[in-house]
């Protein structure tokens, strides 16, 4: 049975039964990755091919590695000449510690109209919804108006090289035409109080810089006078780089971000005023601030130390490892002040890097997505918004693919989506899950 026309959508019930059983169908298949090149995502994969291709949907399977399965498919559109639009998620989940679960991370249990277990929010929802999307247009024999090219990726929580990178550099010809795409951690709802109700849609994403910082000193007894002593070398590099404040930076995305939220705190944020705070005008936006407190800057968080294996011996070599963000155009910046931070005794490189990305906010693909939002929650406000941490967008990037993040999701107060992301007790509520489908499906059919 069809919804009927007007605020819900044409969307059938069964895309509305199948997002479901999709999702929990995924979260029960395994696909953690732990970084070590151990996942095998080729069972979420099969998964996924099966069910398109069941719906008349060819797909593709690749893999650089084996085991490691990507899974490409289009859909023809009925504008030849109109560009391609990608919309892509990532099968591989990261770890979860059972004992720490209220349920199983990987049960994929439905409980009093939730669904629990990793990649509930990151991201096995979303590529539940886009495969309950089209089957569902299959179902209707409706075609879009440009071709949607949908891929399913590996190993994005670690390198993506077994995944969309691998695309990206070996598979280009499968996104041809593609100009646009749309993933994951944008368009839920932010509770920002007082009855506001925010969906950030992501239009950039600060550049990723994981860091590995070498010291090398003389080995010797911990009871004596050592004064090329690796292990202090590096402590003290780490600790300055743990206490630096980096300067602020604005972004044209994140700009527009602190403007939009401020006025609908009843703000008026003229950042290019003399003498601007900021940082002080974050203070005033309450629960919100956290959209773009994280966007402003640069950062360097020390994440890992190595060194030595016996307490009375000094090393000789000691590591450590940084995950540094970038904002757009900080990249410089950010390269002077680490070389200035570790110092003479320690040297550093990139253990993995990638660009920072900028979206417009002011194209129509943006104000379409923003109009599917406000079709389906009128009392919502969207907003733009730059994500602290990246996605595959990032690869497909090289391909001259802008990317938006655009996962839907209508929840509840109190629901700390944000939280949830490679926390514990991931969850997704099953209406949001269907909020979610109306709003893409009506998006990609206007796209």
């Amino acid at each position: 049975m069809a919804d009927a026309p007007g605020p819900l959508g044409p969307v059938d019930e069964q895309a509305l039964d199948e997002v479901v059983t999709f999702t929990s169908g995924l979260i029960r298949i395994d696909t953690t990755n732990r970084g070590g090149g151990d996942c095998r995502e080729r069972p979420a994969a099969e998964y996924v091919a099966e069910r398109l291709a069941a719906a008349g949907i060819e797909p593709t399977l690749l893999e650089r590695t084996p085991g490691r399965t990507n899974v490409v498919a289009r859909i023809p559109g009925t504008d030849p000449s109109a560009d391609a639009l990608l919309v892509h998620g990532h099968l591989d989940v990261v770890p979860a510690e059972p004992s720490d679960w209220s349920v199983h991370p990987f049960s994929g249990e439905v409980r009093d109209g939730v669904v629990w277990g990793r990649g509930a929010v990151d991201m096995k929802n979303m590529d539940a919804m886009v495969l309950a999307v089209v089957r569902g247009w299959a179902r209707e024999g409706f075609r879009p108006r440009r071709d949607i090219v949908i891929a399913y990726t590996a190993d994005e929580e670690a390198s993506a090289e077994d995944g969309s990178g691998f695309l990206a550099d070996r598979h280009a010809e499968l996104f041809e035409g593609c100009t646009e795409g749309i993933s994951e951690s944008g368009a839920f709802t932010f509770h920002a109080g007082h009855g506001l109700s925010l969906y950030p849609i992501a239009a950039g994403e600060r550049g990723t810089g994981w860091l590995k910082l070498t010291a090398e000193g003389r080995a010797g007894h911990g009871s004596k006078v050592n004064r090329a002593n690796a292990v202090s070398a590096l402590a003290a590099a780490v600790a300055r780089i743990g206490e630096h404040e980096w300067p602020i930076r604005i972004t044209p995305t994140v700009r527009a971000a602190i403007t939009e939220i401020a006025a609908l705190h009843g703000i008026t944020a003229d950042l290019d005023e003399p003498g601007f705070d900021v940082a002080q005008l974050l203070g005033k936006l309450g629960p919100a601030a956290a959209l773009v407190e994280n966007t402003v800057r640069n950062s360097s968080n020390p994440t890992m130390l190595e060194a030595g294996y016996k307490v009375n011996v000094i090393p000789g070599h000691a590591t450590a490892y940084i995950d540094g963000r970038t904002v757009p155009g900080g990249e410089d910046e950010f390269r002077e002040t680490l070389d200035r931070l570790t110092g003479p005794d320690v040297s550093w490189e990139y253990d993995h890097r990638e660009i920072a990305l900028q979206a417009p906010v002011d194209s129509p693909t943006y104000a379409k997505l923003r109009a599917a939002i406000e079709k389906f929650d009128p009392d919502g406000h969207t907003v733009p918004y730059c994500m602290s941490g990246g996605t595959d967008a990032k690869q497909f990037s090289r391909l001259g693919i802008t990317g938006y993040g655009f996962s839907p999701l209508k929840l509840p107060p109190g629901f700390d989506y944000q939280a949830l992301f490679h926390g514990v007790d991931e969850r997704v509520p099953v209406d949001a899950l269907h909020f979610g489908v109306r709003v893409l499906d009506h998006y990609l059919r206007t796209a």
